[in-house]
């Protein structure tokens, strides 16, 4: 009787399987976008298209990434499906996974508001018996809904199974030999031709003016690299994990190797002897504090703009009696991670491929050897960091902690920063607030310090925070500013003014202190509201030249200097910088960084006039300014000039994509 009903069931066509393919296909696709949109409960700098908008911008914004998606998960899906051969143990299998990873997404969303990344691959395989202190409260919770959801996908499975008089056998083997063979090597076509075009897209799509990349953005694929949940919400969690696989950092020199990189070590480890005779300071004996201060820059610098009073009064006098300048940004209305990786590490963007748009989410997290300017202060105890915002953004809770910190304070946490006060109707936290929390750092020990404060409060966009706002712009080019943009200048300059009172304050403080504290202070890049100036290209390097300067408290014996050619900068070398005016030993690294900074004063890679992409560095030719703040041609360099500007790539090469040959040598100590 059983036999008899076996064989009055329906044998489910092949269009039919093709149908559930694609519906199973979107579920989970659907339950992955789920696992880095539930939780995204918290204030973000934009508000990405999450849920259903997913997929409904397919309609009004002609933006197909959700397809993207479908189509890159129904490659595995397709390949378990050739594997097995049956389509009722591929299909509860593809839907296992979608929930499992879902799930763990979520976990790490509510944790630490970061979606998975490359990085954690190395994390599970080296440390998975942690796996449970990564839970959240109520995760029980959150495991019994999507085993419930499981347990009913997989029941769908099995009534279907049953249903089906195939029980799933897509390829059906009969008595005919070749009617086998035939089968087995569709079977193997149909994995092999799918897997590879997903390797290759894995292989490429992050590699500018690959077919893959190009295939990836015309289906709406828009990199989000500042916020990796954001990044996963807007393209979806499948697209932006394979995007960071394998990102092109910079194509290998002709002449690397681990004998260059010994004459390398070797040459600058007597340019370091030959500095530190003349020097009589250790840099670590001082406390060193970094502060990246959000969009901070002259508005009065910017063309075709008049104020009718000075945004920076203060600064502008504090860098009349220190070592100061104008900084060269890579960065415009964005960008502000690339400049803090800069500063820290010494290294240039411009010797990076274009592809290589965000070193904190594309090379920190997989790197082995991350060589940065605190480390020198020794434990990580001695190095904090402070960011009165989200510690996610831009992996840096992660990052910090790899570059050596032993403290990230944040508004999230797991250090929360103790000062967060606002101006107005600002939804950042202030200046003043932000130098209180790290005057409290400070005045904690005695020991020297290494201290990186990156602040929220000039951030964009902006709006009519502040009471009472006295400054007013207009154009000198004839054609007024529109509404919008002159009420956006008009706060950001009276957000500038008050940093510039704050940023008095917190050196007055400092002042008292009987520690040594040399302060490195610099804006990370404009604002990008000047709407009128960035229309005409010839204003590309006024808008992407911001403040900087390096100053040492009384207790200091560097109090007073002022480097005489110091008026232009890049970040990659505030470290040598501040060595100078602390008139301190240096490291052959270091003294590598001062010899190309007398050469060429700072560097970048090329710029536009609108806020910072994330597709790639923009097309053109690196930016190289002399010590006149002149560009110079790279073809007109002199020998010595060329000389160091390859050695810069070979340095770079060989700690962010080499060997780490540098790793074995001197090359990062400072002298005894």
């Amino acid at each position: 009787m059983l036999g008899v009903m076996r064989k009055e069931r329906w044998m489910f066509p092949g269009w039919l399987y093709a149908v559930i393919f694609v519906a199973v296909d979107a579920v989970c696709v659907g339950i992955l976008e789920w696992g880095v949109s539930l939780s995204a409960t918290r204030v973000q700098l934009s508000s990405p298209t999450v849920g259903w908008g997913f997929l409904t911008k397919m309609f009004t914004q002609a933006n197909f990434v959700c397809v993207l998606n479908m189509l890159l998960l129904g490659i595995v899906y397709l390949a378990l499906l050739m594997l097995f051969n049956r389509f009722w143990i591929a299909t509860p299998l593809i839907l296992a996974l979608a929930i499992i990873i879902a799930v763990i997404e979520h976990f790490k969303v509510s944790i630490r508001y970061e979606a998975i990344l490359p990085a954690d691959l190395s994390f599970l395989k080296a440390d998975a018996g942690n796996l449970m202190s990564f839970m959240p409260p109520g995760a029980h919770w959150v495991v019994l809904g999507a085993a419930v959801a499981g347990v009913a996908l997989f029941a769908l499975c099995w009534v279907l199974y049953w249903l089906d008089g195939r029980h799933g056998r897509v390829f059906r083997s009969g008595a005919d030999p070749r009617r086998t063979a035939l089968n087995t090597v569709c079977r193997l076509l149909l994995i092999i031709v799918p897997g590879g075009f997903l390797t290759l897209y894995t292989m490429q799509v992050s590699t500018v003016g690959s077919w893959a990349k190009s295939f990836s953005s015309a289906m709406g694929d828009i990199p989000s690299m500042w916020d990796s949940v954001y990044d996963a919400q807007r393209n979806g969690p499948l697209v932006a994990f394979l995007r960071q696989l394998n990102p092109k950092v910079m194509d290998k020199p002709a002449d690397y190797s681990e004998e260059t990189m010994r004459q390398v070590a070797a040459r600058y480890e007597k340019a370091a002897d030959q500095i530190n005779r003349t020097r009589s300071a250790n840099m670590t004996d001082s406390s060193v504090v970094y502060i990246l201060s959000e969009s901070f820059s002259d508005p009065a610098r910017v063309p075709g703009l008049k104020m009718n009073q000075d945004a920076m009064p203060q600064i502008r006098q504090i860098k009349e009696h220190t070592t100061s300048g104008l900084m060269l940004s890579s960065g415009y209305g964005g960008g502000t991670a690339n400049l803090e990786y800069m500063g820290l590490t010494g290294l240039s963007m411009a010797n990076f491929d274009s592809s290589l748009t965000s070193p904190y989410q594309q090379l920190v997290p997989t790197e082995h050897w991350m060589p940065t300017i605190n480390q020198m202060w020794g434990a990580p105890k001695h190095s904090i960091g402070l960011h009165p915002y989200e510690s996610s953004m831009y992996s840096r809770a992660t990052n910090y902690k790899k570059f050596g910190f032993g403290k990230f304070y944040t508004l999230t946490g797991p250090d929360v920063i103790s000062h967060q006060d606002k101006l107005g109707s600002s939804p950042y936290v202030s200046d003043a607030a932000s130098y209180q929390s790290t005057l409290e750092e400070l005045r904690k020990t005695d020991k020297p310090q290494f201290l990186q404060l990156i602040t929220m409060q000039n951030h964009m966009p902006y709006h009519e925070w502040y009471p009472d706002n006295e400054f007013h712009a207009e154009s000198t080019t004839g054609t007024p500013l529109e509404k919008d943009e002159r009420m956006s200048i008009e706060t950001y300059a009276k957000g500038a003014e008050i940093t510039d009172q704050a940023t008095k304050e917190f050196l007055d403080e400092l002042d008292k202190l009987d520690k040594p504290v040399t302060v490195v202070f610099y804006g990370d890049h404009l604002p990008g509201i000047y709407s009128s100036a960035s229309q005409d290209e010839n204003n590309s390097l006024a808008l992407h030249l911001t403040d900087y300067f390096i100053w040492s408290n009384q207790a200091s014996a560097s109090h007073g200097t002022k480097i005489g050619d110091d008026e232009y900068s890049s970040p990659n070398f505030f470290i040598a910088q501040a060595a100078e005016h602390m008139d301190a030993k240096v490291s052959p690294y270091i003294a590598f960084l001062t010899e190309l900074h007398a050469k060429v004063a700072a560097m970048e890679p090329p710029v536009v006039n609108k806020i910072q992409g994330w597709n790639q560095i923009p097309e053109g030719s690196d930016i190289y300014l002399d010590p006149e703040g002149k560009p110079m041609n790279p073809e007109d360099f002199d020998a010595a000039t060329k000389r160091l500007v390859d050695d810069y790539r070979l340095i770079q090469y060989d700690i962010t994509d080499g060997a780490n040959y540098l790793k074995d040598t001197d090359f990062m100590n400072l002298p005894e």
